[in-house]
C-alpha cells in the first residue's frame, strides 16, 4: 500500500519532475486501438549531464521502433489473430538511461491510479464525466537490462506483463522478483554456458573476464563465473569492471592489469559496444594486437562498428549472438518508409536527417555533422531513398522485437478466445485480467517472424540458441565468419578458424604450461589451474597427472617415467670376467692338489710322507679340494639343490683344512711344551687320536650346517633391494640364494675361528727347532691366510654400492677362499713334492753308522 501512495504521488509530480523540453527530447508515439500495447526503445543514446537524452541511435534505436510498428501492422491487418479488434500503442523513449526510462515507464499506469485530489465534482454535483482509461495491457521491451529491471519493478504492481527484445540478464529470469517479464532472446545464463563450452573447447584453463558496470556486464560475468565452476577445469584470473564513467588512461590501466596475468590470453568479454572498441583501442596503443584472444558476448556480436579501424586488434576474436535471421519484410517495409508516409513515427526526421547527413528546414542541429564542426550540411530534400542514398543493413535484434509484438498478440487471441467466446471484447476483459495474460503467453508456441520457433520456459526465458562467429582479416579489413552454433551444446567446426600465420590451433590461456614427461603437477594453493612441476624421482612413476607413487620392489620406472617396467635379473654366468677368473684359480687348484696327492699315494711309503703325518696329509688334501671345489657351487645359477650345497660346503672345506692344520700344530705344541718337563710323551699325538680330532672338530661344522638346512630349507630368490642403486637404469634384480652377507659370514666363522686359533698355536710354536716337524711352514702359512682374509672384509663389505654388487662379492669370497686354500698347499706340500720328485737321494731312510773300531 505504502508503494503504491508512492507512486501516486510520483505519477502526479511526473510531468514537473522532468527537465525542460530540449530539442532531442523525445514525445510518446500514440497509436489508436482496442487494445494499447506499451513499447520502450532507446530511441536515443544517453545525454550529457544535465541533458536526459542524447543523439538519435539509427540501428538500435529507429530500427528497432520500426520493427514494432510492422509488427503492429501485421498483426492488425491478420484476420486470424485477434479478428475484429485493432492493436494500437504507446511508445516511449528510454534515452538509454535506466531512471529516465523508468520515469517514462510511470505514464503507463498513471492512469491506472487515482487522481491525487480525489474523484472530484461537477457544479451540479454530479460526478465527473472522464473519458474511459486506456486498456494498457503489456509492454514491449526494454532493451538494457538495466532499464528491464527498473520497469518490471513496477509493472509487476499492476500485473502488466512485458515482454523484452533485449534484455538478457540472467537475474531477470528470477519470478520470485520479476514474475510478469518474459523474453524472446535467451539470458546470459544460456550465453554464458555457451561461452564456457567454447573456451573449454579451445583448450583454454585461464582466462580473464571484462564487464561493463551495470546489470549486462556484471550478471553476464557473474554467471560465467558460476558455470565454469560447474564445469570445472577452468579458472578466473582476473575479473575487471569498466566504470559507468570511465576516467582518462582507463582503459590503458585495464589493458596493465590483464598483462598480470600475461599467460591468460584469453579475455572474455561482457561489454557495451564503445566499452568494447575503446578497450581494442588500448590494446593497440599498447602494441599488444594479437596477445590476447577475445571471447565477446552478444553485445560485441557480429558488428563492425567495435572494431572499425582495429582489425589487427580484434583478430581471431571469437563472439556469440542469439540465432536470428533478416525479416525480409521488414527490409521492404524499411526502405519504403519516407517523411510523408511515415509521420506516426515522432522521431523519424531525426533519423533522416542523421542517416543521409541533412538538414531538413525549420530544423534545430540535433548534433555535429558527420564531418565534423564547422562542415557545411546540405538540405534534404525529402526524396532521398533509404537503402539508395544511404547504407542500410537491418539491425540484429529487429527479429527479436516482431517475435515479441507478436507473442503478445498470440497471447491476447488466446485469453480473447477463453474470457470472450463471442469475440470482440467483452466485460470480462476490461479491464483485461494480467495475470491471465500472463499464463497464455507463457503457454504459446508459434514460428516467429523469421521462421524461428518462439517458445518460454516456465521463467519466461527463450530457448538457448547461438551462433559462434570469429572476426577474420586484418590489416584494414575483416569479416566476421560462422564458426559453429550452440544448441543445448556446442558444434565447433575448428578447421575453419584462423588465428594468424595460417594456422588452426588456437594460442595457448593458461596458467602454468603442461608438465613434461615423468613430471606431476603440483598445484598452487587456492589456484587450482595453476602448478609448478615436480618430477617423479628415485623409482617413482607419474601415476596420473597430480599423483608419484613408487613401482612395485621388482619394477623400476621407463625412461619417461610415465609407468613402470620389469627391472632386469642379474644372473652370474660361467663366462663372466667376474667368474671366469676365480674359476681358473679353483681349476689350478684342484689340478695341483690332485697332483700332490697322486704324488703322495704313490711315494707313500718314503720317509717324506711318512714324517708328515700321512693320514693328517690326505685330510688336509681332502680340505684343500673341497676349499677350490667350493668355487664352482658358488658360480652355478641358484637353485635349491645349489643353495643346499653352498651352506653344506661353504664353510665345510676351510673347516676340514684348519681342523688339520690346528691339530698338527697343537700336537706339535704339546710334545715341545712337555718335553721340557718331562720324557713322558702327551697324550692323544697318535694318528687315530689325530684323526679324531679332526673330525670332531669339522664335525661340528657339518652338524651346524646340516640342522641350518633343516630348520630352514634352503630357496633361491631374485632380491631387487641388493641391485637397487640410485640410478633406476642400472638397477638389476639378484638371482642369489636365501644365505645373504649375514649368512655367508655365519657358514664361515667357524671355520675363521679355527684358522685364528690355528694362527694362536703357530705363534707360541715358533720357537720350536727347525728340524722339528713342520712348525715352520704351519706359521707362515697361517700368517698369509690371516693377511688374505684381513683384506677380504674391505673388498667384501665395500661393494655394496656396486651394480654389480653379487659378482664383485662372488668373486672376492672365492679368490679369498682359493688363495687361502693355494697357501698351505705351497707352503707345505711344495716342498715335499720338490724333494720327492727331484731329490728322491734325500727322501731316503738314513741307516745309522757303525761305531769305528776301537
Amino acid at each position: 500500500m505504502l508503494l503504491l501512495l508512492t507512486l501516486s504521488t510520483l505519477s502526479t509530480l511526473w510531468p514537473l519532475s522532468l527537465a525542460p523540453p530540449s530539442p532531442t527530447q523525445p514525445h510518446a508515439i500514440r497509436l489508436e486501438g482496442d487494445l494499447t500495447l506499451g513499447g520502450l526503445f532507446p530511441v536515443h543514446a544517453r545525454g550529457p549531464a544535465g541533458i536526459p537524452c542524447g543523439p538519435v541511435k539509427k540501428e538500435k534505436g529507429i530500427h528497432r521502433l520500426e520493427a514494432m510498428l510492422y509488427a503492429l501492422d501485421r498483426v492488425n491487418g491478420d484476420p486470424r489473430v485477434l479478428p475484429n479488434l485493432t492493436l494500437g500503442a504507446r511508445i516511449l523513449d528510454t534515452c538509454s538511461r535506466d531512471t529516465y526510462a523508468l520515469e517514462q515507464a510511470l505514464s503507463f499506469v498513471r492512469s491506472l491510479l487515482p487522481p491525487a485530489g480525489g474523484e472530484g465534482t461537477c457544479p451540479d454535483g454530479s460526478p465527473p464525466r472522464r473519458p474511459p482509461p486506456e486498456r494498457l495491457v503489456g509492454v514491449i521491451g526494454a532493451s538494457a537490462s538495466s532499464v528491464s529491471i527498473m520497469v518490471a519493478n513496477v509493472l509487476r504492481l499492476f500485473a502488466i506483463p512485458q515482454i523484452s527484445y533485449a534484455s538478457t540478464a540472467p537475474e531477470l529470469s528470477d519470478p520470485g522478483r520479476y514474475e510478469y517479464f518474459s523474453r524472446v532472446v535467451p539470458p546470459d545464463s544460456y550465453q554464458a554456458q555457451a561461452m564456457v563450452d567454447v573456451v573449454r573447447a579451445l583448450g583454454w584453463s585461464y582466462v580473464s573476464t571484462l564487464a561493463s558496470e551495470g546489470n549486462y556486464g556484471e550478471s553476464g560475468v557473474e554467471a560465467f563465473v558460476q558455470s565454469s565452476r560447474e564445469a570445472g577445469g577452468l579458472c578466473i584470473a582476473q575479473s575487471i569492471k569498466i566504470p559507468r564513467e570511465p576516467r582518462p588512461g582507463e582503459f590503458a590501466k585495464v589493458i596493465g592489469r590483464l598483462m598480470e596475468t600475461s599467460t591468460a590470453r584469453g579475455v572474455v568479454l561482457f561489454a557495451n559496444e564503445d566499452d568494447i572498441r575503446r578497450v581494442l583501442e588500448a590494446a593497440a596503443l599498447a602494441n599488444l594486437s594479437g596477445h590476447f584472444s577475445w571471447v565477446g558476448s552478444d553485445s560485441w556480436g557480429a558488428k563492425m562498428a567495435p572494431v572499425q579501424g582495429l582489425e589487427a586488434a580484434a583478430r581471431g576474436a571469437i563472439t556469440i549472438l542469439p540465432k536470428r535471421a533478416s525479416v525480409p519484410g521488414f527490409d521492404e517495409y524499411f526502405t519504403s518508409r519516407s517523411l510523408e508516409n511515415n509521420r506516426r513515427n515522432l522521431w523519424f526526421h531525426e533519423f533522416w536527417e542523421d542517416d543521409f547527413n541533412c538538414r531538413l528546414p525549420h530544423s534545430e542541429p540535433h548534433g555535429e555533422p558527420h564531418g565534423g564542426p564547422g562542415t557545411p550540411i546540405r538540405k534534404c530534400t525529402g526524396r532521398e531513398r533509404i537503402g539508395r542514398d544511404s547504407p542500410y543493413e537491418q539491425e540484429g535484434k529487429v527479429q527479436f522485437v516482431i517475435d515479441a509484438v507478436l507473442a503478445m498478440a498470440h497471447g491476447l487471441h488466446s485469453l480473447l478466445g477463453e474470457a470472450c467466446p463471442g469475440g470482440g471484447l467483452c466485460a470480462r476483459m476490461d479491464p483485461p485480467d494480467g495475470r491471465r495474460l500472463l499464463a497464455h503467453i507463457r503457454r504459446v508456441a508459434f514460428n516467429g517472424s523469421a521462421g524461428t520457433p518462439v517458445t518460454f520456459n516456465e521463467n519466461g526465458d527463450a530457448p538457448g540458441r547461438y551462433d559462434i562467429f570469429q572476426f577474420q582479416g586484418g590489416n584494414g579489413s575483416g569479416t566476421y565468419r560462422a564458426v559453429g552454433q550452440w544448441v543445448q551444446g556446442l558444434r565447433l567446426r575448428a578447421e575453419e578458424m584462423d588465428w594468424g600465420s595460417n594456422t588452426t590451433a588456437p594460442p595457448p590461456s593458461v596458467c602454468s604450461l603442461p608438465c613434461g614427461p615423468g613430471e606431476r603437477k603440483k598445484p598452487v594453493k587456492g589456484v587450482p589451474c595453476c602448478w609448478h612441476c615436480e618430477l617423479c624421482g628415485g623409482y617413482r612413476y607419474r601415476a596420473d597427472p597430480l599423483t608419484c607413487l613408487p613401482c612395485p620392489a621388482h619394477l623400476r620406472p621407463t625412461p619417461n617415467r610415465t609407468a613402470c617396467r620389469p627391472t632386469p635379473v642379474l644372473r652370474l654366468r660361467w663366462g663372466d670376467p667376474w667368474a671366469a677368473v676365480p674359476l681358473a684359480l679353483a681349476t689350478l687348484g684342484l689340478m695341483a692338489t690332485a697332483f700332490v696327492l697322486v704324488t703322495f699315494v704313490k711315494h707313500h711309503e718314503t720317509p717324506i710322507v711318512k714324517a708328515s703325518g700321512r693320514e693328517l696329509s690326505y685330510v688336509l688334501l681332502a680340505g684343500i679340494a673341497l676349499v677350490y671345489a667350493i668355487t664352482f657351487i658358488m658360480v652355478a645359477e641358484p637353485g635349491v639343490g645349489v643353495c643346499a650345497l653352498r651352506r653344506l660346503f661353504l664353510g665345510l672345506g676351510m673347516s676340514l683344512t684348519y681342523a688339520a692344520l690346528l691339530t698338527k700344530t697343537n700336537r706339535i705344541y704339546r710334545i715341545f711344551e712337555q718335553g721340557k718337563r718331562s720324557v713322558t710323551p702327551p697324550r692323544f699325538i697318535s694318528p687315530a687320536s689325530q684323526l679324531f680330532i679332526t673330525f670332531a672338530l669339522s664335525g661340528l661344522q657339518l652338524l651346524a650346517s646340516a640342522l641350518w638346512l633343516l630348520l630352514r630349507p634352503p630357496h633361491a630368490l631374485i632380491d631387487y633391494e641388493m641391485g637397487r642403486t640410485a640410478d633406476p637404469e642400472d638397477a638389476r634384480g639378484v638371482l642369489r640364494c636365501d644365505m645373504a652377507e649375514g649368512g655367508t659370514l655365519a657358514g664361515l666363522a667357524y671355520a675363521l675361528l679355527l684358522m685364528v686359533t690355528c694362527t694362536v698355536y703357530a705363534v707360541k710354536a715358533r720357537g720350536v727347532p727347525e728340524a722339528f716337524n713342520e712348525a715352520k711352514p704351519i706359521g707362515f702359512a697361517m700368517y698369509t691366510t690371516c693377511v688374505v682374509w684381513v683384506a677380504f672384509g674391505p673388498i667384501f663389505f665395500g661393494a655394496a654400492q656396486s651394480a654389480e654388487r653379487v659378482h664383485v662379492q662372488t668373486a672376492t669370497l672365492t679368490l679369498s677362499m682359493s688363495l687361502s686354500a693355494s697357501v698351505p698347499l705351497g707352503l707345505l706340500y711344495a716342498p715335499k713334492v720338490y724333494v720327492i720328485l727331484l731329490h728322491p737321494e734325500r727322501n731316503q731312510t738314513r741307516r745309522p753308522r757303525p761305531d769305528p773300531a776301537p
